[in-house]
């Protein structure tokens, strides 16, 4: 049984969910006082927190088992990562579950910098005063939107403000320009062109590079009247250069969500009425709070089963040095490959791992990910990114990573994993940046999400065998989610059937009796 500590409180949906899972012994401290927290550290192998909760020395030293920490949101400013990668622990947060509410958030401000809507609702209904010649705003049609950073969230926006009539103009050197020119904007590699526009937003991490962006040199560029929107971390505009900016009338109006300490209470931007202000709303929303929980709760149950450690902080290989699509196939890798060492068990002879596509250059770096996770069954919690390459050596494994030729897939990866008795071969892609998909095993076709549980049946192509198969899951009480079939050329087929149950081994057996069955193979990711 691995432990899985709450530290800090989450949407309830989470908690259902690890309620569910039997080999997991949950932890829920959530209304324990932080100055009682520590002794319960000491048996938990994964923890989940939140901003209250600092992992800091006492912590990390508390938590003498722990093997990984799930930061339930985007920051983690209150986690010391240094010193949880001195000690081996991964570190993770849930950087996509808000991402819709960050884009509503970020489309009520853009609006209110138009119309400077919240003054105009405060002159009425606080003030009772009724003069529509003072509230003359813009509009947003014909207008050109600078969208600084074109992931997950500044992609979205785009296409809302697109939608609006705006024209969108994309500056983010780390995407492919493709991305922004085919939903009929023009990227840039020239900033200067960002501070052109009438409309600017930023959607940036917060780093060296990102700190003060925008500054008074920038601004000073931008044409008069300019509105400018911040609602992903506090520091990417210089807040004494906009204060000076909205003062002058530079800036016409700004809509911000995130200052560079907070609470920000008693900020000068306060004072100002051409600016729209809300207290560090992007995630609040019931629907992202409960994305949250239920995304946090998986990558915390993943980890402490050592299968995979979804948006990792602290991997081996620096992620500042790898373009933003490569996260959710380091991710995909690590699936694959656990889940080819639970169809072939046995003794490993070798791990081979081919790329095609532009995911193709970074093979080198993804092999130690198919490593782990082919070896996990047989190392447990001996292996980590760090050493698997060398346990592998030490167990005479054959590890390599190959080009493979190109298929139709933008990307693709294959892992095959080879044992005395058997060769499986997985492949699997990324769809819409982040939707991982397997879509061939052992040359047969299929479509279907590496997570939860599976049954994989490959049986002789006649007629009645999924009547038999639904039958023999009905009578164990096992309810089917999904069923994908795919057809192979010497008159078999490969079903996988994800269940919402365990399978025991009476109930794979019951398989394994039928006539047409070849064989029948059970796997959780």
């Amino acid at each position: 049984m691995k432990t899985i500590i709450v530290c800090d409180a989450i949407h309830e949906a989470g908690l259902e969910l690890l309620a569910k899972e039997s080999d997991i012994n949950v932890i829920n401290a959530i209304k324990v006082p932080k100055n009682e927290l520590l002794p319960l550290l000491a048996d938990a192998d994964v923890a989940i927190t939140r901003s209250s909760t600092d992992v800091d020395d006492k912590f990390i030293h508390s938590a003498k088992k722990i093997k990984a920490i799930v930061r339930a949101g985007v920051g983690v400013d209150n986690v010391d990562i240094n010193e949880c990668s001195r000690r081996g622990i991964i570190v993770m947060n849930v950087p996509t579950a808000n991402t819709i509410a960050a884009v509503e958030l970020t489309m009520a401000h853009l609006l209110t910098a138009a119309r400077s809507f919240v003054y105009a609702h405060n002159d009425l209904k606080q003030d009772r005063i009724w003069k529509r010649e003072k509230w003359y705003g813009v509009e947003l049609f014909g207008k050109k939107l600078g969208v600084i950073g074109f992931g997950n969230i500044g992609s979205r926006v785009a296409a809302r403000a697109k939608a609006f009539g705006m024209e969108i103009i994309a500056y983010d050197p780390y995407i492919n320009p493709a991305k922004v020119i085919d939903m009929g904007g023009e990227y840039t590699k020239n900033f200067d062109d960002i501070l052109a526009c009438d409309f600017i937003t930023i959607h940036t991490p917060k780093n060296s590079e990102t700190i003060n962006m925008i500054d008074e040199a920038q601004i000073a560029k931008m044409k008069d009247g300019v509105r400018l929107i911040n609602c992903a971390r506090g520091g990417l505009y210089n807040e004494a250069a906009l204060e000076a900016a909205l003062k002058s009338g530079k800036v016409a109006f700004a809509g911000i969500d995130v200052f560079n300490k907070e609470p920000a209470t008693n900020h000068p931007l306060l004072d100002l009425d051409n600016v729209s202000v809300t207290p560090h709303l992007g995630a609040n929303t019931l629907e992202s709070q409960k994305n949250i929980a239920i995304q946090a709760v998986e990558a915390a149950i993943s980890a402490a089963r050592g299968i995979t450690y979804p948006n990792a902080l602290n991997l081996p290989i620096k992620a500042d040095d790898l373009p933003p699509y490569l996260e959710p196939y380091i991710e995909l890798t690590s699936k694959i490959s656990f889940l080819a060492a639970q169809l072939n068990k046995g003794v490993i002879k070798s791990v081979r791992l081919e790329c095609e596509g532009e995911i193709n250059e970074h093979k080198d770096s993804l092999i130690t990910f198919a490593i782990v996770g082919a070896l996990k069954e047989i190392a447990g919690e001996k292996i980590n990114y760090v050493n698997a390459k060398f346990l592998a050596d030490e167990k005479g494994i054959i590890t390599e990573a190959h080009s493979a030729p190109e298929s139709g897939y933008k990307s693709k990866i294959t892992v095959k994993v080879a044992t005395e008795t058997d060769v499986i071969s997985i492949g699997g892609t990324v769809f819409d940046e982040r939707e991982q998909r397997i879509v061939d095993i052992n040359g047969f076709k299929t479509d279907f999400k590496p997570k939860g549980k599976m049954i994989f049946f490959k049986n002789n192509d006649v007629p009645g065998v999924i009547a038999q198969v639904a039958s023999i899951l009905a009578k164990a009480n096992i309810n089917i989610a999904d069923f994908r079939l795919g057809r192979g050329e010497g008159g078999s087929a490969l079903a996988v059937i994800l269940v919402d149950e365990s399978v025991d081994k009476h109930t794979l057996e019951a398989l394994n009796a039928l006539e047409t069955c070849i064989w029948a193979k059970y796997a959780v990711i």
